[in-house]
């Protein structure tokens, strides 16, 4: 199945330009086609195309399938990479595992300090299609360490940190069908000082495993890791 996005489509009406353009001039579809549209909130439109402009695409409604939100949301909270490409490589892989609400740290050994957010939001939206998800997660703006931890609330929340000290295996940690923050420092990994903050202000130490992992697996294996649990 071909999965379009548009975030405003309601099951009638026209699709916007630029999966107007993809449906029309690359996929070659023509009037009488049924395509599914998907608009991140949970539905999927099953419509058949009226009027194959490629600017602005007709549809009309054949049917709707809801799909209800998972009984636990992840809040996956990590510095992006130096390289862009392996931050755009990890979000895309969350993605596809499932994760409602990304946050980018910047944090005391981060070695990026910038971040276009628009970028990442189509990452996030090219994976939502080609992983056939029904919900767009969240896109924060990058976000100071400190600044996060006093605004963050609603959910159970864990630092995954190198440091010895008292640590849980994130499996033992995290309580299945509940609401987590997953929180990854940059390549550096946090300084003492964060982990210290993050520790007063209630975040949990926890560990991914006995191997030391770069930024953007520690991302995937955290995500990973929460859905095992909850299957």
């Amino acid at each position: 199945m071909e999965l379009f996005f548009d975030p405003k489509f309601d099951g009638n009406g026209i699709l916007n330009e630029v999966e107007s353009k993809h449906c029309i001039n690359v996929l070659r579809h023509k009037a009488g086609d049924t395509v599914t549209v998907a608009n991140g909130k949970g539905q999927y439109y099953s419509c058949q195309i009226i009027n194959p402009h490629p600017k602005r695409c007709e549809l009309d409604l054949i049917n709707t399938e809801d799909f209800p939100p998972r009984p636990y949301k992840i809040h996956l909270a990590v510095a992006p990479t130096k390289s862009i490409d392996r931050f755009e490589w990890m979000i895309e892989k969350a993605m596809e595992l499932g994760v409602d609400e990304i946050t980018p740290l910047l944090c005391q050994h981060s070695e990026r300090k910038k971040i276009r957010t628009d970028r990442i939001e189509r990452v996030v939206i090219a994976a939502m299609k080609q992983s056939l998800k029904a919900y767009l997660p969240k896109i924060n703006e990058l976000t100071p360490f400190d600044v996060f931890i006093k605004q963050l609330k609603d959910s159970k929340a864990y630092i995954a940190h190198c440091y010895e000290s008292d640590k849980f295996p994130l499996r033992l940690a995290y309580q299945a069908q509940s609401n987590c923050t997953l929180c990854i420092g940059p390549e550096g990994d946090f300084s003492e000082q964060e982990v210290e903050m993050a520790v007063n202000a209630n975040f949990q130490p926890v560990s991914l495993g006995s191997s030391r992992l770069r930024t953007e697996t520690a991302g995937v294996v955290a995500c990973h890791t929460i859905h095992l649990l909850n299957d």
